[in-house]
């Protein structure tokens, strides 16, 4: 039958646990997850594009507000769907859905070990031995990933005010590199004529600097992914992801810019610590060490926020049947409790393997697919609206659509032409991660449909009905 707005297309309950998160928690879920440790030295990797990286960024912030738009509608037209797994799924079917957060899933927990060593790496300026010796930076990084996953453990209540608050001490610094900018252009113009950039524009250095901004962006599509734990969702995601969306977008084009015109290009990209280096320029050494402070908290806001997602990736993929059942079963806070220790153990691995140094290069390589494997959920829900088109929705809504269908075939050129700029083998390595997908998939829709033949029609008649499957039912 054909599905409506307001019931979820997958006739899967969704969790049971309290919707709990609201617009400022949602909206620092997005800043949160999408400012993680990286932002604070993406100046340097921009620094040898000189100012091709200015447009780089406006092609960056005008895709990712179109993409924005599209999750945005989706969540307002769909908001009991179980975040992009529906969405993917109404368009294009279950198969493809199950490869999409496949995709996702992996790259999430990838990108969980990586922010945990990130932060490690920071917190060497306030704990000297964590560089002399080899065992403990590991040790610390494990605890600090897994004390995440307990405190997600106690509800989405406490994620998000947690969330909250590293997303507001993270953004101090960040603040003031751009108050310290528009500071030194009051009282010092010349400063901002002292380096001049000379590096050229070229089509490919503008593709590959899309990609970079892209992987800083990454996460704007966060308060999707929790929508069962989300109070008033058709209002609250939207204004959370576009919210979320422009505020950093806006903070990280004013980040980029100041390191880059008071900071001599050569000396820009072979800092380890361009933000740090902004203020120790201008207020002295002590100033770089409270920066790589607010870095180590930021990198733990966004480790506590990517864990949430991981965990809720984790149990929607379990409700649609393709994981084990008790993946999706939730404690009295209403946390998937199997969903999030599983999280905990495969990024345990990943975070591991860096340390391993006869693995430590195929750690770096598997980061820079992290971007890959995420495009298929932008593709996948972009392209559901222009799939789904008028389908269920109100009149209110269909008077929008053709607007939205731009902003989202506008999304999908845009995510289209990152991928170009990230290059064939890390696509290939996508397109081998979603065949990997597929045993899977097929192995779950086996047994699935095995345990569903031998349920006695009694049994099966008397069973009782679920939300979503009276909702469907109507």
């Amino acid at each position: 039958m054909t599905a409506t707005a307001t019931t979820p297309s997958s006739g899967v309950a969704q969790g049971q646990g309290p919707r709990v998160l609201g617009v400022w928690m949602c909206t620092a879920l997005v800043v949160g997850n999408v400012i993680g440790v990286g932002v604070f030295l993406l100046p340097a990797s921009l620094a040898p594009y000189g100012l091709t990286a200015l447009t780089g960024w406006l092609i960056t912030v005008t895709g990712c507000i179109f993409l924005a738009i599209s999750f945005a509608y989706l969540a307002r037209a769909f908001p009991h769907d179980d975040g992009p797994y529906d969405y993917t799924k109404r368009a294009f079917g279950d198969g493809l859905a199950f490869t999409v957060m496949w995709c996702y899933w992996v790259s999430t927990w990838v990108t969980n070990a990586t922010i945990a060593v990130g932060v490690v790496g920071y917190l060497t300026v306030f704990i000297p031995a964590l560089n002399n010796s080899p065992w403990l930076p590991p040790v610390t990084a494990l605890s600090l990933l897994w004390f995440f996953v307990l405190l997600n453990l106690r509800g989405a209540r406490a994620v998000g005010g947690t969330q909250i608050a590293t997303t507001a001490l993270k953004l101090l610094p960040m603040v003031g590199v751009i108050c310290l900018g528009l500071w030194v252009l009051l009282t010092d113009p010349s400063a901002y004529r002292n380096h001049v950039i000379t590096s050229p524009t070229s089509l490919s250095d503008l593709s590959s600097v899309s990609t970079l901004t892209l992987y800083a962006m990454l996460g704007i599509e966060c308060a999707t992914i929790p929508a069962c734990r989300v109070r008033n969702p058709e209002r609250t995601i939207p204004l959370a992801t576009v919210i979320g969306t422009i505020l950093t977008a806006a903070v990280y084009i004013g980040v980029s810019i100041v390191p880059m015109l008071l900071i001599p290009q050569a000396a820009l990209a072979a800092s380890n610590a361009p933000i740090a280096d902004v203020f120790v320029r201008i207020l002295g050494a002590r100033s770089g060490d409270v920066v790589a402070l607010f870095v180590s908290i930021g990198g733990l806001g966004a480790l506590n926020g990517w864990t949430m997602i991981l965990g809720d990736v984790t149990q929607t993929i379990a409700r649609h049947g393709h994981f084990p059942p008790s993946l999706a079963k939730e404690n009295r806070h209403g946390a998937p409790t199997g969903a999030l220790i599983l999280t905990g153990v495969v990024a345990s691995i990943m975070l591991l393997s860096n340390y391993a140094q006869s693995i430590g290069n195929l750690f770096v390589f598997l980061s820079v697919v992290v971007t890959a494997a995420n495009l298929p959920v932008y593709f996948s829900c972009t392209l559901a609206i222009v799939a789904i088109g008028k389908q269920g929705l109100s009149s209110a809504q269909r008077k929008r659509t053709v607007t939205v269908v731009a902003a989202a075939v506008c999304a999908a050129v845009y995510c289209a032409w990152v991928s170009i700029g990230i290059g064939l083998k890390p696509l290939l390595w996508t397109v081998a991660l979603g065949a990997v997908s597929a045993p899977v998939y097929w192995v779950s829709r086996y047994l699935k449909s095995s345990h569903q033949a031998v349920v006695p029609p009694s049994i099966a008649k008397s069973a009782p009905v679920t939300h979503a499957d009276s909702s469907e039912a109507r």
